[in-house]
């Protein structure tokens, strides 16, 4: 009897804890990156980020309108490539996800952006710096990193004020980025007085840069720029350095401006005359950048690259939009994404109308000793 008891008590106590759980509201976060190709170094330490901030959502015991909730995230691989970026997008809205953290690259991003706003599901990216993401002023993208015309103008300002450099020649990927970044730094190049004497396109799929650094050599710059991603750019430096460029100034936006162009460009000498510019404060700086960092490399050694702190933070934007609404539906909380207040580990995070980051940040780097440091 006593047996029987104990069992009817237990089974009791099973029903309940399963009635709980069946309670419990299932949200899905999707987020898009290259997770294969040259660039899924960057891909996979965003997606590090979302899912760093998911596991830390689902300890909080998060509830939105009074119910759990339980976040899990529904990943797509773009491999950089702008038609699987709009394919993923519509296999994001098909699955009916509540939110997306991504792209990373502007090629992808900008027409992605067009899918989500017609499913009516934001996105928040924390890597796609091309100032057009942000034109049409659809109330479903967001950005919260400092875009081109912040990269390109700081580094330009920087050749001319502090290096007083007279020279350049750039160099663009053909992307929207690195294409859209190259076209800043050489509009404020010259009206800093600068001369550009020398322009040369590749493409982000190169590794052979020969016949145009030599073209540009015969030009004599002072320095490089080259918009695009640290693939091409670390056998870029190794080229230069073969070819005797080992003076050359060679500047770059957020794309080069990695842990892995160290490795990329092979221990050449021409890594120290690199400066690079990333929207945001250095991690040291950041609010809650230290600890956040120590906390990513115990769980992912070595993967650390630029974005992962604002996927991370871009996770939590939504998130945090949906609690003040009490609600997952995006019809009813993308008015509060749009108000949001969010102190997070990269900034107090806030929107301009079009979806831009409020008082965003710049930081230029260069390398010392083959280590990524803040000017």
């Amino acid at each position: 009897m006593q047996f029987k008891l104990k069992l009817t008590a237990a089974m009791a106590i099973a029903a309940v804890c399963g009635l709980s759980a069946a309670q419990d509201m299932v949200v899905k976060i999707g987020h898009v990156a290259p997770l294969s190709g040259p660039q899924a170094h960057y891909g996979k330490d965003n997606e590090n980020g979302v899912r760093m901030a998911i596991e830390d959502l689902n300890a909080q015991g998060v509830t939105i309108g009074g119910k759990k909730a339980k976040f899990e995230i529904e990943a797509e691989d773009d491999a950089a490539d702008p038609k699987q970026g709009t394919a993923a997008a519509q296999k994001l809205c098909d699955a009916k996800v509540a939110g997306v953290v991504g792209h990373l690259n502007s090629g992808t991003t900008i027409p992605a952006s067009k899918v989500y706003h017609d499913c009516g599901i934001p996105h928040v990216t924390g890597a796609a710096t091309n100032p057009a993401l942000t034109k049409p002023a659809y109330d479903t993208t967001y950005r919260i990193i400092a875009n081109d015309n912040a990269l390109g103008s700081a580094l330009a300002l920087y050749a001319a004020d502090q290096l007083h450099l007279k020279k350049v020649a750039i160099i663009d990927d053909r992307t929207a980025y690195g294409q859209g970044v190259a076209e800043v730094f050489a509009k404020t190049a010259k009206s800093k007085g600068m001369q550009v004497v020398d322009e040369q396109f590749t493409n982000d799929k190169a590794t052979d840069f020969m016949a145009i650094l030599t073209a540009i050599k015969a030009k004599n710059p002072d320095a490089i720029f080259y918009g695009g991603m640290d693939p091409q750019a670390g056998p870029m430096l190794r080229q230069m350095e073969q070819l005797g460029m080992d003076k050359v100034k060679y500047f770059g936006g957020d794309g080069i401006c990695t842990a892995e162009i160290a490795k990329l460009s092979a221990g050449a000498k021409t890594l120290s005359n690199v400066i690079c510019a990333e929207g945001g404060a250095a991690i040291a700086k950041m609010p809650g950048g230290t600890a956040w960092k120590a906390k990513y490399d115990a769980k992912y050694p070595g993967q650390f690259q630029v974005y992962s702190p604002y996927t991370y933070d871009a996770t939590f934007v939504l998130v945090d939009a949906m609690k003040r609404a009490g609600s997952t539906d995006p019809k009813k909380y993308i008015p509060f994404l749009k108000k949001t207040n969010y102190k997070g580990v990269t900034s107090v995070i806030q929107f301009e109308p079009n979806g831009e980051l409020k008082n965003a940040a710049t930081t230029l780097y260069h390398y010392v000793d083959g280590k990524k440091t803040p000017l």
